[in-house]
């Protein structure tokens, strides 16, 4: 399976991220990223509780050359929503998540954000590979929220692995390298801008809406000791590399092992910016590596 070095993630688009988008914009962003050569769309069954499969699903109707990854395993009809990977609602929600697609096969369905020990139950296992030998899937994952999970699942089979992967978050994946390198595993990097700190437009005193998830991912505090050590790479920046963003969305395309960048964009503006600022390989000189790596330990980076 091809796909391009760049892909479309739809949580930001579904609304639930950072509030609402609208619905000309969202489909105006989904036909502006296959016109510049995207070949691969991220979501999930609970974004939009279902309402981004089914705008994916009516884009992209007679482009079955393009792929489209999913991901199940919530249960949003429980009181709370609950994680759940028994192998009865993993079929319900596939088929819901099928339907909603229009397609006869799934190019890439991950579990999403299974436990170490949830990947541990045999029967949760068998059923992602029964789908695949069955042809209902052309691929089987894990969207993984550390590198246990994605260590498990590459253990178990998986021809996929889904990580948050930044300039600030490189651990996971680097722990798993010699795994993805053994098992030939795909992996999609999400959260290539730490949801738009990186991009380097934020100010000291940043505030965040209700609805947006960022109003409870950092303390002020954190959030200014973060800025201030996005600070000290600003003097990487230079020629091709143009601002922050550019150097945060090449650091992850140099990385060898990653198949695709997950991109978040809520507008048309947004995803031009992007693909335009992650620029052409060589992304990165190796003397430009070395000193970002410096400079993030001098700055008490533990990512």
């Amino acid at each position: 399976m091809e796909v391009s070095e760049l892909s479309v993630g739809t949580w930001g688009l579904s609304g639930d991220a950072y509030g609402p988008v609208a619905d000309a914009e969202v489909d105006r962003v989904i036909e502006r990223a296959l016109s510049v050569g995207v070949n691969i769309f991220d979501t999930a069954d609970v974004y939009g509780r279902g309402d981004m499969e089914r705008r994916l699903g009516k884009a992209l109707e007679d482009r079955s050359w393009i792929h489209v990854v999913t991901k199940i395993g919530t249960d949003l009809e429980a009181s709370p929503p609950r994680k759940t990977f028994d192998p009865r609602h993993l079929f319900t929600a596939y088929e819901r998540s099928q339907e909603r697609l229009k397609r006869d096969v799934i190019d890439i369905l991950l579990l999403h954000n299974p436990s170490v020990q949830a990947l541990g139950k045999t029967e949760t296992v068998a059923f992602m590979k029964e789908l695949k030998e069955k042809g209902k899937i052309r691929a089987w994952g894990v969207s993984a929220g550390n590198a246990d999970q994605a260590r498990a699942a590459l253990r178990n089979g998986a021809d996929v692995i889904e990580l948050a992967y930044n300039l600030f978050m490189a651990t996971d994946l680097e722990e798993v390298t010699a795994d993805v390198i053994e098992s030939g595993a795909g992996v999609l990097a999400r959260s290539v801008l730490a949801h738009g700190l990186l991009a380097g437009q934020w100010s000291r005193d940043r505030d965040f809406y209700e609805g947006d998830h960022r109003l409870d991912r950092w303390t002020p505090a954190e959030l200014r000791t973060r800025l201030k050590q996005l600070d000290a790479l600003r003097p990487l920046l230079g020629g091709a590399v143009v601002s922050c963003r550019s150097l945060a969305l090449r650091f992850v395309l140099a990385n060898q092992q990653v198949s695709s960048a997950v991109l978040g964009p809520r507008s048309v503006g947004q995803l031009d910016q992007l693909v335009r600022e992650s620029g052409m390989p060589p992304y990165l000189r190796d003397t430009v590596m070395a000193d970002l790596t410096t400079r993030l330990k001098k700055a008490g980076v533990e990512s």
